[in-house]
């Protein structure tokens, strides 16, 4: 009796043995694997570009969600679900900065998220502007780059006291904007903005470049707004923007109406136009060289800095009139007198026709 008591109690012991440590295998085995997919999932890359830059930009006033959205929209990211487990756990959507990051290759989901929530790494922005013509153009622009209403800029650059206080009137205040890349905080304000963009004009506008515009009696606000005017005219050929440069000025020189197209479409705030008719030239406005002599008040486009380094750069000639060659190559033949002009605009006129270009 005693011995069969002692038997059950070794059995009893045996299964309580084999049972613990099937339970330890069991929970070790979860464990080891929930270990490893948590090492996977901090420490594995999870970001892959396969070369291709790739950015993601994130606004002010996104949400976490957002700017997974957006990184997973660019096509990196090799495993979404534990991107977004990571992003939980780092409780990212408490720490959300605005900024523009990188998608490193090779990147783990610990090291992205890391930086999205600190702001490490992030690139400043990057202001660019260029074929702009109107002011709104100018304000939607700006508005795009740093967050502020559009409708900010446009009533700064409207205002006559505040572009005053800049060194300009609401015309000339474009010119003020030289088009070029720059690099900005993410913090900066639109006034801010307005206040850097009036130093680097200060620094484009060098002595050696002053010396040359004060050659040709120009202000700098007239200079750029020569220089729109050149730009309109050769959008193709930079190369010859100095000869076009030289009609205009041989016209001012001379007291002559300047006579740009270009103008005369801006006049008619229609830039379909690729035929001007007299239709157009009647057109009232101060934009209109064909009806008022000098340079009209403002430019017409923001012009590249190597439209303005052509005005004052200018090829010396004696021409004085000049329209685009017959063959659409994008050249202009130049004349001297009006005899040599209209016979050049005569061919013009009919490869447009031929052309099919009646407007």
């Amino acid at each position: 009796m005693a011995t069969s008591r002692i038997e059950e109690y070794k059995a009893a012991a045996d299964r309580r043995r084999k049972r613990f440590a099937y339970l330890t295998g069991f929970f070790g085995l979860i464990l080891i694997t929930f270990s490893y997919y948590f090492y996977q999932v901090f420490f594995e890359a999870n970001i892959e570009t396969k070369g291709r830059p790739t950015y993601v930009t994130v606004r002010p006033g996104y949400t976490s969600r957002q700017v997974l959205d957006s990184i997973e929209a660019s096509g990196v990211v090799v495993d979404r679900l534990s991107l977004r487990f990571v992003a939980r756990l780092m409780k990212y959507d408490q720490l959300v900065k605005p900024g523009r990051y990188e998608l490193k290759n090779g990147y783990t989901n610990r090291q992205l998220i890391g930086d999205l929530r600190t702001g490490r790494n992030r690139l400043p922005l990057r202001l660019t502007f260029q074929s702009l013509r109107l002011r709104q153009d100018l304000a939607r622009r700006l508005g795009q780059a740093i967050d502020a209403p559009a409708a900010r800029f446009d009533s700064l650059l409207s205002s006559p006291a505040y572009t005053k206080s800049l060194g300009f009137d609401t015309l000339s205040i474009l010119t003020m904007f030289i088009p070029n890349t720059y690099d900005l905080a993410w913090n900066t304000s639109a006034e801010n903005l307005m206040q850097r963009m009036q130093k680097e004009h200060e620094k484009f506008w060098t002595p050696a470049r002053d010396a040359k515009r004060k050659e040709l009696g120009l202000s700098r606000a007239e200079v750029s707004v020569l220089a729109s005017i050149v730009e309109a005219e050769q959008q193709q050929h930079a190369d010859e923007r100095p000869r076009v440069a030289g009609v205009y000025l041989n016209r001012l020189k001379r007291g002559m109406k300047l006579q740009a197209d270009p103008t005369v479409v801006f006049a008619n705030q229609d830039f379909t136009i690729k035929r001007v008719l007299n239709k157009h030239l009647v057109k009232d406005s101060p934009y209109n060289t064909y009806k008022y002599g000098g340079l009209p008040p403002g430019p017409i486009n923001l012009p590249s800095i190597a439209s303005i380094d052509a005005v004052l750069n200018p090829e010396e000639h004696s021409y004085l009139y000049f329209c685009a060659k017959e063959d659409f190559s994008g050249y202009h033949a130049f004349a001297r007198n009006e005899q040599e002009h209209l016979v050049n605009a005569r061919r013009y006129q009919a490869a447009l026709s031929r052309a099919g270009i009646m407007k």
